[in-house]
């Protein structure tokens, strides 16, 4: 299931333009053929492993949890690449576009089955560097290479935390760096490895503080839009944080901030959405609101819960930016205005857009509305001020959906014309390979509201494993319903009446969190770098440098003074041993009686000695 996308989308990339033909085609049959594999996992169970290093193992398993994510994962991915081949940005360089689509679902598929810290970090790079090279893959444009180097930048910094997690998990006594050894670290080292994985599904889910990078990766093409912010890279740190339940939980501290994370995260950005006037922008913050309800049941104990909403979310989510993708296709534009008329030009479309942003807005029967309240009836069983919260959440997720479909079906403006073609020539058509998975991601839409039913329910709650899910009363399902019905009938008469919604400034320039990173972590980090690079020039190598001159001319005077004083020793030293051996060879003459004589003297002078010695 992991090694047919990858293999495929290798060899894609290796061939480059030689494989442009066959690019599409080999594409979508390897991503049908992981959904069949997929399908056989999620039945099958099974675990693999091989040895890495010595006692940690690459691992890889298929549980209840991500049995689901690997299905939506693998249909989402399918569905998408389907409607790549009618997209016109994705027929430049097809090879390059398709083959980093299967490499990075790979990777996604890697990452939801993994079991060890070392096999996560590995699918964690891979899909970190895959979004990097999507998000920019129109390379020669400046804005849209900044936007990936943004993106991930970003990305990379929350990643930090997972080192950190892996680093306390080994400190912590798991040699093995199992996922589910977290749990039982000693105290310290269980709080640095919770605190590290927050950081890392808080960073890759783009919650506050680092949710501006979701708004710069809309500069990738459309199908890169639909996949990474519905059920893949954004949804992997809402995955991790429900995968890690048991580990926020034995924590104390790290659950509880979770969920505050993801309902601050939800209503700030829910705001955010509901002024943007760009579609694509406007589905960006809404998909950090949506993934904020996830994070908020991971923290309030509703795995199960926060898994239904992140399916609902993919299949929901996958269909709006796809809608969104086409009707830039055919007007060129992703301006709201410039969008005014485009449901009724393209009826298939609009349509199908509707099915969307109904469902994104809670309405019944569609997928959302029974996610949504489970997740509310997880908040509500941890605490009252944490249900209102994701209530706020909720009806905020009803006004810009609702801003949405009532600009995108209202009458075209006299400035409606003006924006379109404003960021591609657009074809003025839709085709079939775009209107077709707009269909089937909206049947499913429709579909996945029969969670509501017990029989759905119960066989999801079985699916995953996870524990019961908190039951959601007839009465809140119904409030809800109304709630979110209402919400869409009151923006669609304040526009009819004034055109649109206002939109404070620091809510549309997405709360100016990218300034302010630019400012408190940027600049900053640039200014210590300048410095530290200063210091390494004058005083580190500047020090080294001294220390060399100060070596060689402490040499020179070495050899100039005392190198002289002591050569001339040494040489005075061998010249009167010299002499001496030459004074020493005179008395051996080789006559007897000398010797006898000098015997006699010799003896005499010691007889001398001796008497004086007395």
């Amino acid at each position: 299931m992991i090694a047919l996308p990858a293999l495929a989308g290798a060899a894609l990339l290796l061939c480059g333009r030689r494989a442009d033909r066959v690019a599409t085609l080999l594409a979508i049959a390897a991503a049908a053929g992981t959904t069949a594999l997929a399908v056989l996992n999620a039945v099958d169970r099974s675990t693999v492993s091989a040895p890495f290093l010595a006692g940690i193992p690459v691992t890889l398993r298929v549980g209840g949890l991500s049995a689901v994510m690997i299905l939506t994962v693998a249909g989402v991915v399918t569905a998408v690449l389907v409607f790549a081949a009618g997209d016109p940005g994705s027929k430049q360089a097809p090879a390059r576009f398709h083959g980093l689509m299967l490499m990075f679902a790979a990777a996604m598929l890697a990452t939801v089955t993994a079991q060890t810290l070392v096999t996560l970090l590995f699918a964690w790079e891979l899909m970190g560097a895959a979004s990097y090279a999507l998000i920019g893959f129109h390379w020669r444009d400046e804005y849209r290479a900044a936007s990936g180097a943004v993106a991930f930048l970003t990305t990379r910094t929350g990643d930090v935390g997972m080192y950190l997690a892996a680093g306390a998990t080994l400190g912590g006594g798991s040699a093995t760096l199992a996922l589910d050894a977290m749990p039982g670290l000693d105290g310290g080292w269980r709080d640095a490895a919770a605190a590290g994985i927050l950081i890392a599904a808080l960073g890759k889910s783009a919650q506050l503080p680092f949710s501006f990078w979701l708004s710069r990766a809309m500069a990738g093409p459309s199908p890169v839009s639909a996949l990474l912010h519905s059920a893949t890279m954004v949804a992997a740190g809402a995955y991790l944080l429900l995968r890690l339940e048991p580990l926020l939980v034995a924590t104390g501290w790290a659950a509880t901030a979770a969920a505050w994370i993801g309902a601050l995260t939800a209503i700030a950005l829910g705001a955010v959405a509901v002024c943007q006037s760009d579609l694509k922008q406007l589905l960006a913050a809404s998909t950090c609101a949506q993934v904020a309800l996830m994070v908020l049941a991971a923290g309030a104990g509703g795995v199960t819960a926060g898994a239904g909403h992140l399916v609902a979310h993919a299949v929901t989510k996958s269909l709006l930016f796809l809608g969104a993708g086409a009707w830039l296709t055919a007007l060129g534009t992703k301006n709201l205005t410039g969008l005014r008329g485009a449901a009724r030009a393209y009826p298939i479309v609009g349509v199908t857009f509707t099915i969307g942003a109904f469902s994104l807005a809670g309405v019944p029967p569609f997928a959302l509305w029974p996610s949504k309240d489970a997740v509310l009836a997880a908040a509500r069983e941890s605490s009252i001020a944490l249900f209102l919260a994701g209530f706020a959440a909720a009806i905020l997720s009803a006004l810009y959906a609702g801003r949405a479909l009532a600009l995108v079906w209202s009458p075209p403006a006299t400035d409606t014309e003006k924006h379109w073609d404003s960021e591609e020539i657009g074809t003025r058509r839709v085709n079939f390979p775009q209107s077709f998975p707009l269909v089937m991601l909206a049947l499913a839409t429709v579909g996945a509201g029969a969670a509501v039913t017990p029989v759905v329910h119960d066989g999801f709650v079985s699916l995953v494993d996870a524990g019961p899910m908190p039951a959601t009363t007839w009465w809140e399902l119904a409030l809800s319903g109304v709630v979110a019905v209402a919400a869409i009938a009151v923006v669609g008469i304040v526009i009819r009446r004034r055109g649109d919604l206002p939109a404070p400034a620091i809510l549309a320039d997405w709360l100016g969190l990218e300034r302010a990173a630019h400012v408190l972590v940027t600049i900053p980090t640039l200014a210590t770098a300048r410095w530290l690079a200063a210091f390494d020039d004058r005083v580190l190598d500047g020090g080294v440098s001294v220390a060399a001159r100060t070596t060689v001319a402490l040499a020179d005077a070495l050899d100039r003074r005392v190198e002289r004083a002591i050569d001339g020793t040494v040489q005075g030293v061998a010249t009167a041993a010299r002499d001496l051996g030459r004074l020493a060879r005179r008395p051996e003459t080789g006559l007897v009686h000398q010797y006898y004589a000098q015997a006699v003297v010799g003896i005499v002078v010691l007889a001398l000695v001796l008497l004086v010695l007395r």
